[in-house]
């Protein structure tokens, strides 16, 4: 009898343990912060070189592999030093600060005032080395262009760009020898 209860105490005594064991290695997927109707400037040397606005932002930062959500999409303007801007919209984003990557999804369109325009479901910009890429269908239209193709590389100013297969125009000019 007394074996018996010198074992059973060790197994309660195992549960409570084990559940805050539990307790302590819980996920907790629960943000840092939320911000409605955001309006961030971005600036450098009293530059403005970015406008975000989006309806939520919902932020993840606190998470081992940490993110910023903006589940209602988000509008982007950027500025170069020139005056030119570019204009990015998306109907979601989300972004990875310690890779720099941002995945912006559904209705994405890039434009500018050269009247480039692209069109995609998709699209990734790694921040960091100002790059575009998607393995999505896209439209992209410039003075030069008129494509329509699937599987983007393309730098920031589209001066680099690689396709996959594609169908449109492209203006093509040939060095004399």
């Amino acid at each position: 009898m007394i074996y018996f209860c010198v074992v059973l105490t060790l197994l309660s005594g195992c549960t409570d343990n084990l559940s805050a064991i539990k307790e302590i290695n819980r996920f907790d997927q629960s943000p840092i912060g939320i911000t409605e109707n955001l309006y961030l400037i971005y600036s450098d040397s009293a530059f403005v070189e970015a406008i975000l606005e989006a309806e939520k932002n919902i932020d993840f930062t606190n998470q081992k592999f940490p993110y910023s959500e903006f589940p209602e999409g988000l509008e982007v303007t950027l500025f170069d030093r020139k005056g030119n801007q570019t204009h990015v919209h998306a109907d979601y984003g989300i972004y990875y600060p310690k890779t720099e990557i941002i995945d912006l999804q559904g209705n994405v369109i890039i434009s500018d005032s050269t009247g480039v325009q692209l069109n995609t479901h998709q699209l990734y910009w790694d921040a960091g080395q100002e790059w575009l890429f998607t393995e999505k269908n896209f439209t992209f239209t410039s003075e030069d262009y008129d494509i329509k193709a699937t599987q983007l590389d393309a730098n920031r100013s589209f001066t680099k760009l690689v396709t996959g297969v594609l169908r449109g125009t492209v203006q093509v000019q040939e060095d004399q020898l």
